[in-house]
């Protein structure tokens, strides 16, 4: 059965990456948890990764509205860097807006769009489906 080694979190909120984290410690959701604080950030980031061949996330929680680069912003532009890795990303946002909902769904690489606060059942789904992947 595949598992998560390295979880990477993007939002600007510390508050709910405190709760995310706090979570993924409690249901052994991953090996380790790399957090950036917008788009910009984690874009410069993971595209180094991907450069230097390091290890990459297995999943990517996303927020949308961040300062700097915001969730689409990332997401168009993550889309462009070639990378041998699937990376899984799942959308964590307040928003509850139906249009955000349908323009997650447009982009191959996100899995799903959660509704914040991401609850211990939600991301034990998020393990699982993982897990069957692999």
């Amino acid at each position: 059965m595949k598992m998560i080694n390295i979880a990477c979190i993007i939002d600007d909120d510390p508050i709910f990456v405190y709760g995310v984290k706090k979570v993924m410690e409690i249901i052994n959701f991953c090996d380790s948890i790399m957090v950036f604080r917008n788009g910009q950030e984690a874009l410069d980031n993971l595209k180094a990764i991907i450069m230097s061949e390091d290890a990459l996330p297995d999943v990517i929680i996303l927020d949308l509205n961040m300062p700097v680069l915001d969730g689409w912003q990332f997401l168009d532009q993550f889309v462009k860097i070639p990378c041998k890795k699937k990376i899984v990303l799942y959308i964590a946002s307040s928003s509850v807006d139906p249009a955000d909902t349908l323009k997650a769904k447009s982009y191959e690489i996100v899995s799903d769009y959660i509704v914040k606060p991401i609850s211990i059942e939600k991301l034990t789904t998020v393990l699982n489906d993982f897990k069957q992947v692999g």
